[in-house]
């Protein structure tokens, strides 16, 4: 019955997308159902880009505030939507523009980089933002002696010993990465004593000291397509699980931690999706003046990647 009920939303979701001109960004953390109705499914900045590009006139994005707030700060004219409004980012609010304003004034020479998972506030005093992905090489880029990273330490400190730059990180955390544990990995290895094992840089240093590879989700996907790759082991938040396997069927991909999940990513459904794009709401809009300077700290990491 449910699938039933999942493939009838589906359908619906379908004819109010055509109605509304919209397309659908799905992040590789949502449900397996919000996944197989996306127009594309990605990492969060992937998704903001490709929605630049699209001649949509509707950005739905199933993923959580700062997403949506990317997605605005790069697309001012479309409209965008966030099916829940309470979709939010722990580690985002762990910094707000005024904290960083403050931490400013104690570093007036150092260079702040901002991870992408923040407010657009707080890019908005930012020089720079990264990715997880690129965050080396924008880090790499940058000549001021002093750098204030913000607001993952484990990314940070992931960053700072790849780089030998002198960083003062922010202790901000994601709370779905840290429960991965070093534990986790050393039992899965014992019982999968062939697979290769991934983590996301979010993890703590101890996990990642543990792996073969540090990736982005972006960085995971291309990895698990890799014909080396059989049987991997995900240090990151448990959907990637439903991505990998519908990408790789025949390969065995088993979770770091089952308990991994982000519940603010499974706060969008279906039916929340449909209500949204019935209503147009909840719309989210970075007012002009801050998207103007988050924007030419999200263009400056643009140009070097």
């Amino acid at each position: 019955m449910a699938d039933m009920q999942d493939g009838s939303l589906a359908e619906k979701i379908r004819e109010l997308k055509k109605e509304r001109n919209a397309v659908i960004l799905v992040h590789n953390y949502q449900r397996g159902e919000v996944q197989d109705i996306a127009d594309f499914t990605g990492d969060s900045l992937e998704l903001s880009r490709t929605a630049a590009g699209t001649d949509a006139d509707v950005i739905v994005f199933c993923g959580v505030h700062f997403m949506a707030e990317t997605a605005s700060i790069l697309c001012p004219e479309k409209t965008v939507l966030l099916p829940d409004a309470g979709a939010g980012c722990p580690m985002a609010d762990m910094i707000t523009a005024e904290q960083l304003r403050q931490k400013k004034k104690e570093l007036p020479d150092a260079a702040v980089v901002t991870y992408v998972n923040s407010t657009a506030e707080t890019k908005a005093e930012s020089d720079i933002c990264c990715t997880s992905a690129n965050g080396v090489k924008v880090v790499e880029s940058i000549d001021n002696e002093d750098i204030i990273f913000i607001p993952d330490q484990h990314l940070g400190d992931y960053v700072a010993r790849k780089t030998g730059k002198k960083m003062t990180l922010w202790p901000g955390y994601c709370p779905t990465h840290v429960m991965i544990q070093a534990t986790d990995i050393i039992e899965k290895k014992k019982k999968y004593p062939q697979a290769k094992v991934v983590a996301h840089p979010e993890c703590r240093r101890e996990v990642v000291d543990l792996a073969d590879e540090v990736l982005s989700t972006s960085g995971m996907i291309r990895y698990a397509a890799r014909d080396d790759v059989r049987e991997l082991i995900v240090g990151t938040e448990v959907e990637m699980i439903y991505r990998l396997t519908r990408d790789n069927p025949g390969k065995t991909f088993v979770p770091a931690n089952d308990r991994a999940i982000c519940p603010t990513m499974k706060l969008i459904t279906l039916e929340k999706i449909v209500r949204s794009l019935e209503t147009m709401t909840p719309q989210v809009k970075v007012p002009e003046d801050i998207r103007v300077r988050a924007k030419e700290a999200v263009d400056r990491m643009l140009a070097i990647v």
